[in-house]
């Protein structure tokens, strides 16, 4: 008789004589060891990136009203469209391929994406006031979007190599700390939002490995000493760009305020800005270039009511600034209303929602640490956005996932959505048992990353 590992036969169970759904079928290895997985990438993920897709590509045409030159109407939606099919390849790659090699290379994509963004940072273009890009051919490459995502990856890959029963070995915090300094240092020459962002990103990841509150706690006071050093250290050494000599020229004023740009920490542009955002606007005030995009975004928002004006009928599009990016959550408010609003706010929370189930369910800590921390950032970085643009929080760049214009956040966030379904399509169940995608997936990733999932040991 055969050997079906010989052949490459893939094995299905019979019950009285009928077979089993494919999603429960037995896989067998091939003469090359390679395992067909027994999931398919979770529906409802793809559903909601699909859905976020098709909002994308509806608000975008409105909001880049301001972009169209001449008789091309359809440039700025070409451009775009480009980016999220680029985006969408990335996801179905990313998506096939085993999560455990992603994070095999964590380190490797780490190291390139610090020196990219230490590059940036010192020599880059200045886009909006900032030094955080640098050009290949005519497209600009924004490093601070790609960390993100690195050292979520690079975090989940050293919590699971140090995962203990409730708790992280102290290696392991200390040498994520470390990452999330080193990272953070850099991005804060660049503006406070990301930074923020990224820690967190972290802290949330801390405290779903089951860091103890104490140890996070002392983390967090060595960043904040680590903070109040660099911003003392920015003071005496000076590293301030002219865009943050405020008060000295008025156009530098308003390059800083009213397109959002961050800028280094020797500036005094974060203290002016949290200023302006204190004493809000009023609806005496005069239109001038330092209000100009916190009082357009409330006009669009306002004009949106509860079911807004409808598809394609912004008119604040034409005089709001970066309608097309950083504030196109109040474009999406002015055509859809409060409800529509809501809705895409709910879409992002049910991602991370989905992430959650998921991640209790799967048998491993890693890829509950990873599609966790993917969905975490996306969800994050969403409510930053539209907390900005409804006057929560001050004015401060920050892209709307997979949605504001921007090539290297659109890929990105879809590298994100990527591997939390290549998670969600290789990860072991906790209800699988001892079966052959429990142990191809203990081969895949070895003793040092194979901790079992802590939620889904109970």
């Amino acid at each position: 008789m055969k050997n079906p590992e010989q052949d490459g036969i893939f094995i299905r169970e019979t019950i009285g004589g009928v077979e089993t759904p494919a999603a429960v079928a037995r896989p067998v290895r091939t003469k090359k060891s390679k395992v067909v997985s027994t999931f398919k990438s979770d529906p409802y993920i793809w559903g909601i990136y699909l859905m976020l897709l098709l909002i994308s590509v509806i608000e975008l045409y409105s909001a880049s009203a301001s972009e169209v030159v001449g008789s091309n109407v359809y440039a700025p939606l070409i451009r775009h469209g480009m980016f999220l099919g680029i985006g969408f390849a990335i996801l179905y790659i990313i998506q096939r391929t085993h999560y455990g090699y992603i994070a095999r290379l964590s380190v490797l994509i780490g190291v390139l994406s610090w020196l990219a963004l230490a590059y940036s940072t010192f020599f880059g273009v200045e886009i909006n006031g900032a030094q955080r890009a640098f050009m290949i051919g005519p497209f600009t490459v924004q490093p601070p979007e790609i960390v993100k995502l690195t050292v979520i990856v690079w975090l989940a890959a050293v919590l699971a190599k140090s995962q203990m029963s409730h708790d992280v070995k102290t290696w392991g915090i200390v040498y994520s700390a470390v990452i999330v300094a080193a990272f953070g240092g850099l991005l804060a020459l660049n503006g406070l939002t990301n930074t923020a962002l990224v820690m967190l990103v972290s802290l949330s990841m801390f405290l779903i490995c089951g860091i103890p509150m104490k140890k996070i706690c002392i983390v967090m006071a060595v960043y904040a000493a680590l903070f109040g050093v660099f911003y003392v250290g920015s003071k005496v050494i000076n590293t301030t760009t002219e865009f943050d000599k405020v008060g000295t020229e008025q156009t530098d004023e308003i390059a800083n305020s009213s397109i959002g740009g961050e800028h280094s920490l020797g500036s005094e542009t974060q203290i002016n800005r949290v200023i302006r955002f204190l004493e809000g606007v009023h609806p005496d005030d005069d239109l001038n270039d330092l209000n100009r995009q916190v009082i357009m975004a409330k006009l669009a928002q306002a004009r949106g009511g509860v079911y807004g004006k409808g598809l394609g009928n912004s008119r604040e599009s034409v005089r709001l600034p970066l309608a097309f990016s950083d504030y196109i959550y109040s474009i999406v408010i002015e055509e859809s209303g409060l409800i529509g609003g809501i809705f895409l706010m709910v879409l992002y929370l049910l991602l991370l929602a989905r992430a959650g189930y998921v991640a209790y369910h799967v048998k491993r800590a890693l890829p509950a640490f990873l599609i966790l921390g993917c969905a975490i950032l996306i969800v994050f970085q969403a409510l930053v956005h539209m907390a900005i643009v409804t006057g929560l929080f001050p004015v401060s760049g920050q892209p709307l996932p997979l949605i504001s214009k921007g090539g290297t956040s659109v890929l990105v966030m879809s590298a994100a959505i990527g591997i939390m379904l290549s998670v969600s399509r290789h990860a072991a169940r906790k209800d699988e048992g001892r079966s052959d995608n429990d142990r191809n997936e203990a081969k895949q990733l070895g003793d040092d990353m194979g901790a079992i999932n802590a939620a889904a040991d109970n």
